[in-house]
């Protein structure tokens, strides 16, 4: 059976409670992966796949992703944003879309899920077989901290949110795909014990249901990018990915190894890049060693410093730090000053927006 439209749903709520402090002034989806909010590799996947209404299920931060993301058309897409008034549940932002999706089957794609290479073929699967629902799986060494998908004979028999003891290591992870039977299972789920609508709860009911719920094991990279070590990983793993391009200016008495993107109107100067990396637009770079596995975000400066392993976000300023920089997330409007020089020492650090630190 040819499911002829599909609609997407990204959830864009959420307080990114392990993300914190950068999630107290920011929404988690756009923090940038490679110089790209994590949200926007949802939607461009949601697009390649021939979706093009989408809705977005949004909270506290529904301003901040509405000035990023827009109506959509940026994207090619039609973009409808739908609120949450409290992060009450996966399974309570599709109740709460059922308007938006008017029946149709859909791909529900979590806001903060990035999939390297897009899951346009797992989706071409779900438009032209019989099955009512499509997980995708990965193996995990922590599957107690996922929704785990029990296995038998091939087929789904059970899946647990988060369970003590796993029966499997195969974590469901966040893209999903359901037809118009998921409104009925919503309907009829209970909050659990953390006071949440569980989208795990929901696919254990159209199983017990006897409706077909398939699964496909990933065979690409995927990343729930929750956590700050999580970003930092995908962003490494992205950079390595992408080819290089110089769009900026780089002078003469810099140096540059591996691959290594310079923006539009990005200026570096006197400096050491070390590929792979990105310098984002209108930033500007002298005096300093960059990279490797390192982003810098738009109109940052970084004067007389190192940064390594790093996502430094926009409108940043880092000057004259001895020490270098690496394993960091750093937010927005930072200005992180030292008193220059050179040491050995290197330290990590978790800077929220508009921190202020003079390391002496």
């Amino acid at each position: 059976m040819i499911k002829e439209k599909l609609k997407g749903l990204i959830l864009g709520g959420g307080k990114g409670e392990r993300l914190r402090p950068f999630t107290y002034t920011g929404a988690k989806q756009l923090v940038p992966i490679a110089n790209k909010p994590v949200l926007f590799y949802a939607i461009e996947d949601l697009v390649s796949c021939g979706i093009t209404d989408i809705g977005i299920v949004v909270g506290d931060m529904r301003a901040q992703l509405e000035k990023a993301v827009g109506d959509g058309d940026r994207f090619g897409a039609r973009v409808t944003y739908i609120q949450q008034e409290a992060p009450l549940g996966i399974a309570h932002a599709v109740k709460i879309a059922a308007d938006f999706l008017a029946g149709h089957p859909f791909v529900l794609y979590l806001g903060d899920t990035l999939v390297l290479g897009g899951v346009a073929t797992f989706v071409q699967h779900f438009r032209s077989d019989s099955s009512n629902c499509r997980l995708l799986l990965c193996r995990v060494e922590n599957p107690q901290s996922f929704g785990v998908a029990e296995m038998v004979d091939g087929r789904v028999a059970r899946v647990v949110e988060k369970p003590r003891q796993p029966a499997s290591d195969l974590a469901v992870i966040g893209v999903y795909m359901f037809d118009g039977h998921v409104f009925e299972a919503v309907e009829q789920l209970q909050p659990s014990a953390r006071g949440e609508l569980e989208i795990t709860d929901t696919i254990q009911y159209l199983i017990d249901k006897g409706l077909a719920v398939h699964a496909q094991e990933l065979d690409r990279y995927w990343m729930d990018t929750g956590k700050m070590d999580d970003i930092l990983q995908a962003n490494a793993v992205v950079l390595d990915a992408l080819p290089a391009r110089q769009e900026g200016s780089i002078d003469s008495a810099s140096q540059v190894q591996g691959r290594v993107i310079v923006e539009r109107g990005a200026q570096v100067t006197n400096s050491i890049l070390d590929g792979p990396l990105i310098i984002g637009e209108e930033s500007h770079i002298a005096d300093s060693q960059i990279g490797p596995h390192t982003s810098i975000y738009h109109h940052c400066q970084v004067k007389g410093s190192r940064i390594a392993n790093s996502v430094v976000m926009e409108y940043t300023l880092i000057e004259d730090v001895g020490y270098c920089i690496q394993d960091s997330l750093i937010g927005r409007y930072v200005e992180l000053r030292g008193e220059g020089g050179v040491d050995d020492r290197r330290y990590a650090l978790t800077l929220g927006d508009h921190s202020q630190i003079r390391a002496v």
